[in-house]
């Protein structure tokens, strides 16, 4: 896959997925908070697909090999 997720919107996916995942291990808020693994795995693959459907780039290294 393609990555498409770079810099501060990788940073923010791992953190955000973490304090989610982190919240519903400690029982903070409902089971829903581990829907924090998508932003997680999004983060640290690089890739997201929802990107992909829209065109949507953020990662500069990639965005410079499509031009």
């Amino acid at each position: 896959m393609k990555k498409n997720v770079g810099g501060f919107d990788k940073i923010g996916r791992i953190a955000i997925g973490i304090g989610l995942i982190g919240l519903a291990a400690t029982g903070n808020i409902g089971a829903w908070g581990f829907l924090g693994a998508i932003p997680l795995l999004t983060g640290i693959s690089g890739s997201c697909p929802v990107y992909r459907v829209f065109g949507i780039n953020t990662c500069p290294i990639q965005a410079k090999k499509l031009k």
